[in-house]
């Protein structure tokens, strides 16, 4: 089943406001960042991913209609060249209020995932 929605906004910008919603008006079921705490063998398909490994996204996504948030969101733009009828969200907050946002809880724990899962010019400063 292809993709229908694509979520390129980063997390802490309302995206699982996003994801139920999303839910609500049909796109059952939606990918999110929960999806791979929960399935903890998504774990190296994603890092495969951030290496620049193929992927088989068709089975990482069987049952799902839509992704957003973390990981996803670091790929949309091959999600747009493998699911082109996909429709792309992007959401977006406030840069200081996203900023505080994600300071106090995706930086809090970014040791625990791998330098690739980094919003973009964060891996910079990667410890």
């Amino acid at each position: 089943m292809p993709l229908k929605v694509i979520g390129a906004g980063l997390g802490r910008t309302g995206t699982l406001s996003l994801k139920v919603a999303l839910e609500r008006i049909g796109f059952d079921k939606c990918y999110y960042m929960s999806e791979v705490i929960a399935h903890l063998q998504h774990i190296s398909v994603w890092d495969a991913a951030g290496r620049g490994e193929p992927v088989d996204w068709e089975a990482l996504f069987w049952g799902f209609q839509a992704i957003v948030d973390w990981p996803g969101c670091n790929f949309y733009r091959e999600f747009q060249g493998k699911y082109p009828d996909a429709k792309v969200i992007l959401s977006v907050s406030d840069p200081e209020r996203w900023y505080d946002s994600a300071r106090q809880t995706i930086y809090a724990v970014r040791t625990a995932f791998p330098r690739w899962g980094m919003p973009p010019g964060c891996a910079a400063s990667w410890p």
